[in-house]
């Protein structure tokens, strides 16, 4: 079979970097089929309560990772995926890669880890920080507060807020809580720049992380006058996230010896720049034209779309120029909990026999909109979008005697919905049009929750046509870094795919649901806007016991020892 030049097949490979595991998958170059795929989990997951190999307790709040996990999914999903695929390395093209964001880690000024020497091993801030690391949530109001005060232009492209999760939070507080490795990191980069740098042996940074996560805009980061004003100390941050800045679909580098001895991949062939897994994915779900938004939908769930020009939107994540695909604004916004709001009704609440979604869903499904008497918040595990706050907490009204498990799990699934539909609206407040959704991620297999979020909304709902819509983004963008398709509006159309407007609004559930989204707003204002603070004071009595707890805790081994 020929390929898209007249040639032999060729063939690409898409990794994609999750929270608990990372994926490998072998893609057909000339129309985009998936040929193979293998997935491995990393040995230390999400490091929460203890730092490995008997390390210092976590406080609350953080979320931590071991970059060698990262390294071990090229060792092994990626030969592993090849042989699945039955292509011949010498087929392979390109490789791509994307990454959770703002997952970060300080590393000195070859790439190494600070984790990985021996000295630092034992430092909780030497280790990689998940994305959901929330624990600078203080920091990042700081930062906040200061930007307003000082009217920094930049503020506005983040919808007012910058969230605890991201960079310039996470690196100042690392600053604050442990000024020797602050002093010994030479780099604070991105995993999704981390990998790429690990695959060719080049340090780049893409315009993607850089601009939402690294507060880049106009082409600058935030001042140093800004940066001393918050600390004196924290001044040199931006020349700890500098290096080779370039557009999505570029080419990184090539692939180094080391990395092809990992992956069993030809040595030199095209590395593309590192990308996030959400907006990846709309290249693969067909979704780069204006208007149409992509959610995609997991353990959180990530918003993206495109726009023709610049707009302000109260709450949004970040409008950045080349920030999805060159030529157009691309939007982010956000929910910090989705399926893990689901998954833990089923693992802690949910009785045996009841305990699994696809009873619960079954049961749900039965239901007619509002039957429950209840409603919910979607905050278990903080507000991304619209308040870009991670100490609120979840909430459920409505609970009597007559409750039951299904009643409260299709009260999580619509509170996800209303969330999403608060992101919408203030989209199109903003002048920004949303037409239609494009849902993408494991999520999309549980039919009643897509046609939640399609009545809740009141738009069509499209699915994306893979299963692995990350992992086939980034393969799209390794073409394009190969040079087999001259952009990546090109590749998106030859090589991803897409179900159109499989689920559309029912007209009388539309009505039901706007009875319910509106309960829902008066509690988010509520709650989220300052009427009651009881969230936020609720978690500072948690924060206080735990850390009273836990000095109790040493002080009894320093007893014993």
């Amino acid at each position: 079979m020929s390929g898209v030049d007249g040639t032999d097949e060729r063939y690409v490979v898409g990794v994609d970097y999750g929270t608990l595991s990372g994926r490998a998958l072998v893609v057909r170059v000339s129309d985009g089929a998936e040929l193979g795929t293998a997935v491995h989990a990393y040995r230390h997951g999400v490091i929460e309560s203890a730092l490995p190999e008997g390390g210092p307790a976590l406080p609350p709040d953080w979320a931590l990772q071991d970059p060698e996990d990262y390294r071990a999914v090229l060792r092994h999903a990626v030969p592993a995926a090849l042989a699945a695929a039955g292509v011949a390395p010498s087929q392979v093209i390109g490789i791509g890669t994307d990454f959770t964001a703002c997952t970060v880690l300080p590393t000195l000024a070859d790439g190494t880890p600070l984790c990985e020497i021996p000295e630092l091993r034992h430092r909780p801030h030497a280790w990689v920080k998940l994305w959901k690391h929330h624990a600078a949530q203080p920091h990042a109001d700081r930062i906040n507060a200061l930007a307003h005060e000082r009217r920094e232009p930049w503020i506005s492209r983040y919808g007012g807020k910058v969230s605890a999760e991201w960079q310039f939070a996470k690196g100042l507080q690392i600053l604050e809580e442990d000024p020797e490795t602050y002093r010994r990191a030479d780099r604070f980069i991105e995993a999704a720049d981390w990998i790429v740098w690990q695959l060719c042996g080049t340090e780049t940074r893409n315009v993607c992380t850089a601009g939402y996560k690294g507060l880049r805009q106009d082409g600058r980061y935030p001042s140093g006058e800004y940066l001393s004003a918050l600390d004196p100390g924290f001044a040199d941050f931006v020349t700890k996230l500098d290096g080779p800045l370039l557009p999505l679909g570029d080419r990184a580098g090539n692939l180094s010896s080391q990395a092809a001895a990992w992956t069993g991949l030809p040595e030199g062939i095209a590395v593309a720049v590192g990308n996030v897994d959400a907006h990846v994915t709309a290249a693969a779900a067909q979704a780069l034209n204006p208007g149409r938004l992509v959610a995609i939908m997991g353990t959180s769930t990530c918003h993206v779309l495109n726009g023709t020009h610049r707009a302000d939107v109260p709450g949004m994540c970040g409008v950045v120029d080349g920030g999805i695909s060159p030529g157009a604004w691309g939007y982010e916004a956000g929910q910090s909990g989705v399926g893990d709001i689901f998954g833990w009704l089923v693992t802690h609440a949910a009785p045996a026999g009841l305990d699994t979604h696809e009873q619960l869903t079954e049961l749900a499904a039965a239901q007619p909109v509002g039957a429950h008497g209840l409603v919910a918040l979607d905050w278990w595990n903080g507000n991304r979008s619209l308040l870009v706050n991670h100490d609120l907490s979840g909430l459920i009204v409505g609970m009597t005697l007559a409750t039951r498990p299904q009643d409260v799990y299709r009260a999580l699934l619509e509170s996800t919905a209303f969330g999403t539909r608060m992101i919408i609206e203030a989209f199109v407040d903003a002048g920004v049009p949303v037409t239609d959704l494009v849902a993408a991620g494991g999520l999309t297999s549980n039919r009643l929750l897509m046609q939640i979020y399609a009545d809740v909304t009141d738009r069509p709902l499209s699915v994306i046509g893979s299963a692995q819509g990350p992992a086939l983004g980034s393969a799209i963008h390794a073409a394009v870094a190969a040079g087999a398709y001259p952009s990546i509006h090109e590749a998106s159309a030859a090589m991803g795919r897409v179900r159109e407007a499989v689920y559309r609004p029912d007209p009388d559930n539309v009505r039901a649901y706007d009875a319910l989204y509106a309960e829902y707003r008066a509690l988010h204002d509520h709650f989220g806007r300052g009427g009651n603070d009881v969230m936020l004071r609720l978690r500072a009595i948690r924060n206080a016991a735990l850390d009273a707890a836990a000095a109790k805790a040493d002080t009894i081994l320093e007893v014993l020892g």
